[in-house]
């Protein structure tokens, strides 16, 4: 293992490369583009032995993805924003036929207008899909979830496709030191792809077959029982990195400070690094304050939320995505598994950084402020009340 200063996205394609994909597709899409673009010229200097298979757009990336995977390759893509979201039909079906395609989403805003900065409703959009979701919160901790992403996906008790979710720009081109690990430790923790099921001409087989309505149920049903029980895959996963690499490769949540904590603020991504500073210091003032990081957006970790929040007097979720006409994702998540247990601690949610809008420690400390102060359905953090129209209606 060495220590290295690297931009993310350079630290990503690395390890990609000692993941040893068998086939790489993808598009370029700003702030995507140094993973792909790395990976093209590692697999032209014969760094890396796989297919870089070159297309005309994200939706033949994936469907490139999802062929190879169906022949027992292991693959790999990456996009962002609308590439991902042209990927969507191809995605729906990456999972439903069980294929463990690993997926990089550098987060970036959806159009319109036009914003190349980093939210999280590009990544939340794939909330259904049938996906496993995980989201980083800096380099180092996307670095090791490529990696347990592989042997996650590949497993047979999951056999499902993971994207893992990076704050761009933020992460994907920014340097920090990171420590990347050797091919030979990669090689022992990451088992050449074994598949049990995959189309060959000695064993013809049928995927995707059309489905009446007294058998498309019953698929949907396996396909959420399935990402249900990868929890526990998940779970085991991070021990087993933590045994083989010494870092904690990280679970469902991460809970930081909160054992003791009446109030709890809860995120996804690089955000977490900022909510932690802030706790840290009003924790010199005898504020007892912890965080709660969500690391697997699906499968939905709900009875780990539960058992960290149920007992607090507050919990304050602030995040980067919106369900339009309707209002908060994380947080509503939140309230049901909470109200379904019998728990009702009380919650705030804030919408913050939509297009990339800087949260700093004074944005986080403003948020803790207004929940102190009142009770908060929904609130946009730092909107620019001068360019909003007086009628809504015009």
């Amino acid at each position: 293992m060495t220590l290295e200063v690297l931009e993310g996205s350079k630290a990503v394609s690395d390890v990609i490369g000692l993941c040893k994909p068998d086939v790489i597709s993808a598009y370029p899409i700003t702030p995507q583009t140094h993973i792909v673009e790395n990976l093209s010229e590692m697999v032209a200097d014969g760094k890396l032995k796989a297919e870089y298979i070159r297309v005309e757009s994200e939706h033949s990336a994936a469907s490139a993805c999802l062929g190879a995977s169906l022949t027992g390759a292991r693959t790999y893509t990456a996009t962002t924003s609308q590439g991902l979201l042209l990927m969507l039909e191809v995605l729906y079906n990456i999972s439903a036929l069980r294929l463990p395609v690993v997926l990089t989403c550098a987060n970036r805003a959806i159009s319109s207008p036009l914003n190349i900065w980093c939210d999280h409703q590009d990544a939340i959009t794939l909330r259904d899909t049938g996906w496993i979701q995980l989201f980083a919160e800096d380099i180092q901790e996307a670095v090791d979830m490529h990696i347990q992403a592989y042997k996650i996906g590949e497993d047979k008790r999951v056999m499902l496709p993971v994207v893992i979710s990076m704050d761009g720009f933020l992460l994907t081109h920014t340097f920090e030191p990171v420590e990347v690990p050797s091919e030979e430790d990669v090689d022992r923790f990451l088992p050449k792809y074994n598949p049990k099921y995959f189309l060959t001409t000695k064993n013809p087989m049928t995927f995707g077959s059309f489905a009446e309505p007294d058998k498309y149920m019953e698929a949907r049903y396996i396909l959420n029982e399935v990402l249900n029980q990868s929890k526990v895959v998940i779970a085991e996963v991070a021990r087993d990195f933590k045994d083989a690499f010494g870092r904690f490769g990280g679970d469902l949540v991460e809970e930081y400070n909160t054992k003791d904590a009446d109030i709890v603020l809860v995120g996804m991504g690089s955000i977490i690094s900022t909510m932690k500073e802030v706790t840290d210091e009003l924790r010199k003032r005898n504020n007892r304050i912890g965080v709660l990081k969500i690391r697997s957006f699906r499968p939905f970790p709900d009875k780990e939320i539960v058992s960290c929040l149920k007992d607090k007097k507050k919990v304050i979720v602030v995040e980067k995505a919106i369900s339009l006409g309707f209002g908060s994702i994380l947080a509503s998540e939140i309230k049901s598994v909470l109200y379904n247990s019998g728990a009702a601690p009380r919650v705030d949610s804030f919408i913050a950084a939509l297009g990339g809008r800087d949260i700093s420690k004074e944005t986080i400390n403003k948020i803790i402020e207004k929940s102190m102060t009142e009770k908060v359905d929904l609130e946009f953090v730092d909107l620019n009340r001068d360019i909003l129209p007086e009628d809504f209606s015009e």
